[in-house]
């Protein structure tokens, strides 16, 4: 991985393009491991049924939601290191990362704790189908064990990223979704001496791979590397520190838990207009359509990086550039994906789930080529709230993602319910019943509108935003 190492002078100093891409590409595989994650349970639960795979469609947006809650310690890592790497105060940087990893622990330890309490009830409540209910708490029970594990392995990898070591990140995550991937067969469907578990054999899986990327993290961070490097000196509690992530990074949990809830929500209209043929097209769709979006988040998240760095080191005109150049090439990476999806989706889906057939296979297909005609609409808006990130300016994308979840894709998705759907005080209420195509529209017109409206944002203020940053990461370093 020596060729993909990238120093802090090619962040502040080399060439833009070429950068960018060498600390997106580990990125990029990352994220296709982490899908391969999602999709290698699909693939083992599709041989059991339709109503397994439901189950743990059910809890994607509940599950993406509770990671949400620590992305105020993960992504508020991230972004802070990179500015203080970039202003040269590495020192700070990593007494920042242990107060980032404490932080984490804390909101995942409560996480598990209200989940424990309330997350079989609220599955309960989202599956209108009573076989699904009992398999996604199943699920949900067994995967927020391991909740803790995964929350501080992800705050020691952004560090990493917010340093410039994206390769030392996909190490991490290598382990972790390795290990699953070895593991699903065996524990899924039972396999020799090793009992068939189902989906609560898929969430086992999934959690002993979080332990395998902690140990890994723990390896990379006290081991001796040319970018982050921890040691005992560097383990001290910071009041600052902490009031900073939380100013940082809780914006940007409030942007995911806006998303995940609207998806939560989306669920479960989808549940009551298509039934169980539907919710499984959904899931199969929405985790296939993610495969696209991984491109995405890895130019995002290098951007990200880029920019704070930048900033920090008070090279405005670079942090533009990198914007303008992680646009071009997102958004034509990610609209060539679109326009495979878009050409073949009865291939696509049948070659990750090859167990579907009938009604659920011909709503995936249908989902598939309309949310192609937004792919690139997904890669460029990925890398211009990254631009708002790495400035520190988190809120803006938390307002984005409530705007277009909440302001556009659930109105929209709602009048795909029936009239009198269902009652509210004694009031029938419902949508249009307009079917659950309308909901997948829903889907497309919010991603694509969002980005017309997030890049002339970007164009008026950006030059004033990058300004006022740069001065705000001189003046608070060590």
């Amino acid at each position: 991985m020596g060729m993909l190492d990238v120093s802090t002078e090619d962040i502040t100093d080399g060439p833009i393009a070429t950068t960018l891409l060498a600390l997106s590409l580990p990125l990029v595989v990352q994220n296709l491991v982490q899908v391969l994650n999602q999709l290698v349970d699909t693939f083992w639960l599709g041989r059991l049924g339709e109503s397994e795979v439901a189950a743990v469609g059910l809890n994607f947006p509940l599950v993406a939601s509770l990671f949400g809650v620590v992305m105020t310690a993960t992504v508020g890592t991230q972004i802070l290191v990179a500015q203080r790497v970039g202003n040269g105060d590495e020192r700070g940087a990593r007494r920042l990362i242990v107060n980032g990893v404490a932080l984490a622990g804390v909101l995942a330890v409560a996480v598990v704790g209200i989940v424990a309490v309330a997350g079989p009830r609220l599955v309960t409540v989202l599956a209108s189908d009573p076989t699904v209910a009992p398999l996604a708490a199943s699920y949900l029970l067994v995967w927020v064990a391991f909740f803790p594990f995964s929350a501080a392995s992800n705050t020691l990898e952004r560090g990493f990223i917010g340093w410039g070591d994206t390769a030392a990140a996909l190490r991490i995550n290598l382990a972790a979704i390795g290990t699953n991937v070895l593991l699903d067969p065996f524990l899924i469907l039972g396999i020799g001496p090793v009992p068939r578990l189902g989906v609560e054999g898929a969430a086992l899986a999934t959690g002993l791979g979080y332990v395998a990327g902690i140990v890994v993290a723990i390896v990379l961070v006290v081991g001796v590397r040319e970018s982050l490097s921890l040691s005992a000196a560097d383990v001290a509690f910071s009041a600052d520190d902490l009031r900073e992530l939380v100013a940082v990074g809780t914006p940007i949990s409030g942007k995911r838990l806006a998303g995940q809830s609207a998806r939560i929500a989306i669920v479960g209209i989808v549940a009551v207009v298509g039934g169980a043929a539907g919710l499984a097209a959904y899931t199969v769709g929405a985790r296939i359509a993610t495969i696209a979006f991984v491109p995405a988040t890895g130019f995002g998240s290098a951007a990200q990086s880029m920019v704070g760095q930048n900033l920090g080191t008070g090279r405005r005109d670079r942090a533009h550039g990198t914007i303008r150049s992680g646009v071009l090439i997102a958004g034509g990476t990610i609209g060539a994906v679109g326009v495979v999806q878009w050409l073949v989706p009865g291939l696509v889906a049948t070659l990750f789930v090859p167990g579907f057939a009938g009604e659920g296979l011909d709503l995936t297909v249908d989902y598939l080529r309309i949310l192609a005609y937004s792919y690139w609409a997904m890669g460029v808006s990925a890398v211009l709230l990254a631009a708002f990130n790495g400035a520190s300016r988190t809120r803006i994308s938390f307002l984005v993602d409530l705007l277009k979840y909440w302001g556009m894709r659930i109105p929209l998705a709602a009048a795909a319910m029936p009239a009198a759907a269902t009652v509210v005080y004694g009031v029938a209420v419902g949508g249009l019943d307009l079917g659950v195509h309308a909901i997948f529209w829903a889907v497309t017109g919010s991603n694509i509108v969002t980005v017309v409206g997030v890049g002339a944002f970007y164009l008026l203020r950006y030059e004033r935003m990058f300004s006022d940053a740069a001065e705000e990461a001189a003046a608070t370093a060590d």
